[in-house]
């Protein structure tokens, strides 16, 4: 019984560190954050310098109109 025991706490321990030691979830996550903020940055620039870039296409527009 107490051999048994010991097998399932050795058999515990293996499987804590396996979870701890894996990884491969950081790296997405990672990339997500990067994702994110680049998305942000570009809205903000979206935002700010929309309206004066569309100034400039309507004045092309209306200059090569005329």
């Amino acid at each position: 019984m107490g051999n048994r025991v010991l097998e399932v706490g050795e058999r515990i321990r293996e499987l804590v560190e396996k979870l701890r030691d894996n990884e491969e979830g950081q790296g997405m996550v990672e990339y997500a954050l990067i994702l994110a903020l680049i998305s942000i940055v570009v809205i903000v620039i979206l935002s700010t310098l929309g309206k004066t870039v569309n100034n400039v296409f309507s004045n092309v527009s209306h200059g090569l109109s005329s």
